[in-house]
C-alpha cells in the first residue's frame, strides 16, 4: 500500500509539472495576444490622427488637393490594416482560449489526483492503525497467556 501511495504522489508530481508547463504556455499566448492588441491599438490611433489631419486639411485657408488625396489614401490603408489586424487578434484570442481550456483541464486533473492521493494515504494510515491494534492485541494476548502459564 505504501508503494501505491508513493506512485500516487509520482503521478501527482507529473500532473503538477504539466500544469506548470501549461501555465507558462498560457502566459506566452496571453503576452502574444497583448502584443497583437497593442498593434491594433496603434493602428486605430494612427487612423484617428489621419482623420484629425483630414479635418485640419479641409479647414485650412488654402486647400491642398494632393495632401487631401494622400490623407484619404492613408486613412483607407489604415482601414485595411485595422481589419487585417483584427483578424490576427481573433486568431490569437482563439489560441489563448484553447490554452485556457487546456489549463483548466490540467488544474482539474491535478486536483483530482490530489484527492485520490489523499484518500489513498488516509486508507494507508487506517490500515497501519489496524495493523498496530492487531499487533498490540497479539502482544497483550501473548503476555497474558505467559502470565497465566507462570501462575499455574
Amino acid at each position: 500500500m505504501a508503494r501505491f501511495v508513493y506512485s500516487m504522489q509520482s503521478i501527482l508530481n507529473i500532473k503538477q509539472k504539466t500544469e506548470s508547463q501549461t501555465k507558462m504556455e498560457f502566459a506566452m499566448a496571453q503576452a502574444e495576444l497583448n502584443k497583437q492588441l497593442d498593434i491594433l491599438d496603434e493602428y486605430v490611433r494612427r487612423k484617428a490622427q489621419y482623420l484629425q489631419e483630414a479635418e485640419d486639411l479641409r479647414n485650412a485657408e488654402s486647400l491642398k488637393l494632393q495632401d487631401i488625396l494622400d490623407n484619404q489614401y492613408a486613412t483607407a490603408q489604415m482601414d485595411v490594416m485595422i481589419k487585417a489586424q483584427s483578424q490576427v487578434v481573433q486568431q490569437y484570442e482563439a489560441a489563448v482560449e484553447k490554452v485556457r481550456v487546456k489549463l483548466t483541464r490540467n488544474i482539474q486533473e491535478r486536483k483530482m489526483q490530489e484527492v485520490l492521493r489523499d484518500r489513498a494515504f488516509e486508507q494507508f494510515m487506517e490500515e497501519q492503525k489496524q495493523e498496530e491494534y492487531k499487533e498490540n492485541d497479539q502482544r497483550t494476548s501473548f503476555t497474558y497467556g505467559q502470565r497465566q502459564k507462570e501462575d499455574n
